[in-house]
């Protein structure tokens, strides 16, 4: 074992026990740093405009507003971005706020900053939003697979497999998603080894890839799915996709059976929702795992289909949990570990 001297100043030594003792343990409490060198969230930058004030000018701002843009809340048909604080920005931030149940502002608070650069879907939240904050959403016109299906089928590209995942994993991740949602409702899904036969066809793929939806890279967009009956699953090749999060030990991990569970919902016809414990909700955090649907899942898919003969309730999540995070090296708010926060909350009051 190496042991490290280091001189240490009179005046720390003068300091209150708590305090000399968090001195030392400040460096633990750094953020943490991932080996692989994918440091960051795609948008991290936008904590940079944490707390500016509406109606000034900031450098940089039409990075917001694109943001916001991109996910169904600036101004439809906007082509020019300004740096201006804008009341369409404040009303555009007051929806954001709304559809995701944040605390309503209209300004760029910490909540509002942590909720958008945290890696989500990219289907866009402007569906079918009835304005009751917490529930389930359909897409424009409520679409769905033609009424009387029973079946679908589905079709993976296996040459976009990642190649550190087994094909056979990746299959049976799929199965268990679709499982997920035949148990609601009466609906089966099938894989085929023929894409022509396919009423669903699934792929990895980075960058532009064929659907003026371009991915961006680790920890932005995670994937995207079209509303029925288009049939189309992608995701970000980009992203470090795990099955198994206790067995993959990187902080920038992504749990591909939560976003598979996901992305089905929106080939069944669902937007997303403002209920945060939902599936369906638009974002997830580095090694979280959320394959359980909730009641609002349920509700919303059973209001387009129907309900499944042998659902069981008692099997829909209930609690208020928003996914849980696994492993140490999952990422933490700000980067504060929750241990070094309370040390601090002791070194105060002590």
């Amino acid at each position: 074992m190496l042991f490290f001297f280091f001189p240490i100043s009179p005046l720390l030594l003068s300091l209150p026990s708590s305090s000399f003792f968090l001195f030392l343990l400040l460096p633990l409490c750094s953020p943490a740093t991932d080996t692989s060198g994918h440091l960051s969230y795609t948008w991290k930058d936008l904590w940079r405009f944490a707390d500016a004030t509406p109606g000034s000018h900031v450098i940089g701002m039409s990075e917001i507003k694109r943001y916001l843009h991109q996910f169904g809340y600036f101004p439809a048909g906007s082509i020019g971005f300004s740096d201006h604080y804008d009341a369409n920005l404040q009303a555009s931030l007051r929806l954001y706020q709304t559809r995701l149940g944040l605390p309503v502002t209209g300004t760029l608070n910490r909540p509002t900053l942590s909720q958008m650069i945290t890696p989500r879907c990219g289907v866009h939240d402007g569906q079918d939003f009835s304005g009751v904050a917490r529930r389930y959403v359909y897409f424009p016109g409520r679409p769905t697979w033609q009424p009387g299906r029973k079946q679908l089928s589905y079709w993976i590209y296996t040459d976009t497999f990642p190649e550190y995942l087994e094909a056979a994993v990746i299959r049976q991740v799929f199965e268990r998603a679709f499982a997920k949602w035949a148990a609601a409702i009466p609906m089966n899904f099938t894989a085929t080894d023929l894409e022509e036969a396919a009423d669903i066809r699934i792929g990895f793929y980075s960058g532009e890839h064929g659907d003026r939806e371009p991915f961006d890279g680790v920890l932005g967009v995670l994937g995207h799915a079209f509303a029925p009956e288009n049939g189309r699953l992608h995701l970000d090749s980009a992203e470090t996709w795990a099955v198994d999060l206790e067995a993959d030990g990187s902080k920038v991990a992504v749990h591909l059976e939560s976003v598979v569970v996901h992305e089905i919902g929106h080939l069944l016809g669902l937007g997303h929702s403002s209920v945060k414990e939902a599936v369906m909700y638009p974002s997830l955090r580095p090694r979280t795992r959320k394959t359980d649907l909730s009641v609002d899942d349920v509700k919303g898919v059973q209001s387009l289909y129907g309900s499944n003969p042998n659902f069981v309730p008692s099997s829909v999540q209930t609690n208020d949990q928003h996914g849980q995070q696994v492993g140490s090296g999952a990422y933490t708010l700000n980067g504060l570990e929750p241990w070094c926060f309370l040390f601090l909350l002791f070194s105060i009051f002590f």
